[in-house]
């Protein structure tokens, strides 16, 4: 590992010694910041497709002021598979006072992008705003797609999953030199790393790591055994390997990521195997295996798992919008792809009829976003609130429902307009789009209120509105101005109260 020579610690260079090693960081407006530090040694070689290993210590002064590589990742929305270097598994940290003494509490990021791209150095993760709130921050890198989720012949399952619980561990270890109070973590993730904080609820190897969660529009795909070894095979297969450490290391990381891509644009040919997952198309997720994820979140906290962790879940209004743009069907959609929609995701028997029934005035375009959200984000999201008032814990849930100025407006409240308000990055990194140039004062106001809700609840468990319950299912309503109410999606939560989003099966072979 790389080292300097050893010299007296300045203002503008803060030195902090982890259990590894002393780390040299650097300031930005007030906060000391630490990027790139090494929480497991890199998943290559030997180590490819293994749990993560402790990392190794070293001498003298390492430097912390550059963001770790990213992981292996998908190029759909046009990331580069290549990477440069190999320390994939890396965590970064701002904190206001690096004094062991300070005890501030801890909040740790989970980067979402459909458990196949996104890494903690994206500029809309930079966590300089929270951190100026009071908090200590870190973000967090794990390993995505074929590296992380695929199901392998002699592999641990979940490995991106077994990575975040190392980046715990290393927060438990070591936080408190950053002046984080290790009693005090609160994990915070969207979309994947929203599904990835319900799961770390659910797994047992993550007790007692963290003490508060945020799950951010948590999407319910969670895959069978059966289901994801499956798609690992076919992905193989396809490749001329097979399904096994040895087959696919022998696979280049950029390859492989390719042919994850090459699957997921070949899915809707797997639909009678596999079902609800090629509508959107979605090849990789958490594996309910039985031993690194017993069971599915919703089980898990429905039978008391997470009783002791204060949960912050929510979801956006209209969290499909995105991707219909992404699609290039918004405002396009035809009759027949709705019919498929409600077809393959509404909830229960006859649950296309009972969709059309329940939102009458409602248009195809308008069903097929409904339908579509509700499967992907939004009742996975409002169930794990249930599930955990039902396992006797505590929730306070959210909607947000301010609509989005950026790209014309089309979007509304959008899958991923609550990155940037909850981080304050209204101006950087590529979900600054949706705010609009320049942010209105509308959009500070709203961020500024989303950060303080986040914040107050990692120090103390209470965002600032009442609890969930069965009997007033109050929400806050993030918008201008914002307030707490009855959950406004009664319609949609009626229709799925009694699906339990199970892990999704292999349907035939």
């Amino acid at each position: 590992m790389a080292v300097t020579a050893s010299r007296e610690p300045s203002e503008s260079e803060p030195e902090v010694r982890t259990r590894a090693g002393v780390l040299r960081g650097g300031r930005e407006a007030g906060l000391a910041v630490f990027r790139g530090i090494p929480f497991a040694e890199p998943p290559v070689g030997s180590l490819r497709f293994a749990a993560p290993e402790p990392v190794r210590g070293w001498d003298g002064v390492r430097p912390a002021v550059a963001y770790g590589p990213p992981p292996p990742q998908s190029g759909v929305l046009g990331a580069s598979r290549d990477t440069v270097g190999d320390d994939w598994l890396t965590v970064n940290v701002w904190t206001p006072e690096p004094d062991p003494e300070a005890g501030l509490p801890v909040m740790v990021w989970i980067p979402g992008g459909g458990y196949a791209m996104g890494h903690s150095g994206l500029p809309e993760y930079d966590a300089g705003h929270l951190a100026g709130s009071g908090v200590v921050v870190v973000t967090l890198n794990y390993r995505l797609g074929v590296e992380g989720f695929a199901q392998i012949e002699g592999a641990p399952a979940d490995r991106g999953l077994l990575d975040q619980v190392a980046a715990l561990r290393w927060v438990r270890d070591d936080i408190r030199a950053f002046g984080g109070d290790p009693d005090r973590v609160t994990v915070f993730g969207q979309s994947a790393g929203g599904g990835s904080v319900a799961a770390l609820l659910a797994m047992p190897r993550a007790a007692g790591l963290f003490h508060r969660a945020v799950a951010q529009s948590v999407p319910g795909t969670f895959f069978s055994p059966e289901l994801a070894a499956d798609i690992a095979a076919t992905l193989a297969a396809e490749l001329g390997v097979r399904p096994t450490v040895s087959g696919l290391s022998a696979v280049a990381p950029a390859r492989l990521s390719a042919a994850g891509d090459a699957m997921s644009a070949r899915m809707a040919r797997f639909r009678e195997r596999w079902g609800r997952i090629t509508h959107r198309p979605i090849p990789f997720a958490p594996v309910v295996d039985g031993d690194v994820l017993p069971t599915t979140p919703w089980q898990a906290l429905a039978g008391g798992a997470a009783r002791d962790v204060g949960l912050l879940v929510g979801h956006t209004r209209d969290e499909h919008r995105l991707f219909g743009l992404i699609d290039g069907v918004l405002g396009q959609v035809t009759h027949e792809q709705t019919e498929t929609a409600l077809r393959m995701l509404a909830p229960g028997p006859g649950g296309a009829r009972r969709y059309r029934e329940a939102f009458p005035a409602a248009t195809d375009e308008e069903l097929y976003e409904l339908v579509n959200a509700d499967w992907l984000f939004r009742m996975p999201s409002l169930h794990l609130a249930d599930a955990q008032i039902a396992g006797g814990g505590r929730a306070h849930l959210y909607e947000l429902t301010w609509p989005a100025p950026g790209l014309g407006g089309v979007l509304g409240a959008c899958h991923g307009l609550d990155v940037p308000l909850v981080f304050g990055n209204l101006g950087s990194g590529q979900t600054a789009a949706l705010i609009g140039d320049p942010p209105s004062p509308e959009a500070e106001e709203l961020s500024a209120r989303m950060r303080e809700a986040w914040t107050a609840f990692a120090a103390h468990g209470d965002p600032g509105w009442p609890p969930y319950d069965a009997g007033h299912r109050l929400a806050r309503l993030f918008d201008t101005p914002s307030r707490v109410t009855a959950y406004p999606e009664e319609t949609s939560r009626l229709l799925w109260q009694h699906h339990d989003f199970p892990a999704l099966p292999l349907l035939a072979r």
